[in-house]
């Protein structure tokens, strides 16, 4: 399989997992597997409308983050089959399930606000922002489980400065994609949609805040945030918002879906915090996915050195 590396791919030629996989086992269903490299263009355009297809699946020569942790990584199975995307379901299994017909081409990203530079960015335009780097992440789920995953990505504050923020933008708002008729089961979720999340300025600009665009070495499978998502380390898993469409910068602390939907569970911080109990279960201790004992819970995930002078003097029990 031909292999390029990611600054000569155009994102329409990165190719989902799933989709390939399905492509070889019908072509040798049918005994024609010599004939993919004339077939599976065709084949790829028919599965994925809109998008066009490429021999290779995977990114190459990423750059090898610092801010990796050294620890086990979960499996690719763990990570793309448990999951919480509630515009798919709101078990555990149903993303893997219901989100692969998901069409993610032709996909805009709309860059606004207290900005100078206002801009709508194609996939192609993200992905030439900075080098993609991998990075490995603890990811800790306010459900007190956790994820150890290869992200891939780069600094989310490279984008930032290419629209120039204006003094007063000391927040950024984040909006998901929603469309009912591709994502019925959002309507039993019991939130609204479409997914709205933010950050304090000084927080998104943090080289933590990643950009993500892929895991595992290849694009971001659907039920993952596909095709661009937020990662946020130290912060509980649902701050880092899938499916990434709209960027706005203000001089206001934007709402948040799960902080509309249960203020009194769940604040606009949510930093992973072991001392600060959900109300109706401990965040002392976590279950990494794939273990039976549980871990102690570490302040904001391990990630200490890198952000807790950002909160400093804050009361981190009453701005949960």
């Amino acid at each position: 399989m031909l292999i390029r590396k990611a600054a000569d791919l155009t994102y329409a030629e990165v190719t989902p997992k799933a989709v390939y996989l399905n492509r070889r086992k019908f072509l040798q269903a049918m005994g024609v597997a010599g004939a993919a490299a004339v077939a599976g263009r065709r084949l790829i355009e028919l599965a994925v409308p809109g998008r066009s297809a490429l021999a290779a699946t995977k990114f190459s020569d990423l750059v090898k983050s610092p801010f990796s942790t050294s620890e086990k990584q979960n499996s690719f199975q763990d990570v793309t089959h448990y999951n919480n995307f509630y515009e798919f379901g709101t078990d555990k299994s149903d993303p893997a399930k219901n989100a692969q017909k998901f069409d993610t081409s032709n996909w805009v990203v709309s860059v606004e606000g207290d900005v100078a530079k206002p801009r709508k960015f194609t996939m192609d335009e993200i992905l030439k922002i900075a080098p993609l780097e991998e990075r490995i992440y603890r990811h800790r789920c306010v459900e007190a489980w956790s994820i150890v995953v290869p992200w891939i990505g780069f600094s989310f504050g490279n984008l930032v400065k290419l629209v120039e923020p204006a003094p007063k933008a000391q927040f950024v708002a984040f909006q998901s994609y929603y469309d009912p008729r591709q994502m019925p089961k959002g309507r039993w979720a019991g939130i609204e949609f479409p997914y709205v999340e933010g950050l304090r300025m000084d927080e998104a600009m943090n080289p933590l805040t990643l950009l993500c665009l892929g895991m595992y070495g290849e694009s971001l499978p659907n039920q993952d945030g596909a095709p661009v998502r937020l990662v946020i380390p130290w912060k509980y898993g649902f701050k880092s918002i899938k499916s990434l469409v709209k960027i706005k910068f203000q001089s206001k602390m934007p709402p948040t879906t799960w902080n509309l939907a249960a203020p009194n569970e769940y604040g606009f911080y949510s930093n992973v915090n072991p001392n600060v109990d959900h109300p109706r279960w401990s965040q002392a201790k976590e279950r990494r996915l794939g273990e039976i004992f549980k871990r102690n819970t570490l302040m904001f995930n391990g990630y200490g050195d890198q952000v807790a002078g950002m909160y400093s003097g804050m009361d981190l029990k009453k701005y949960y």
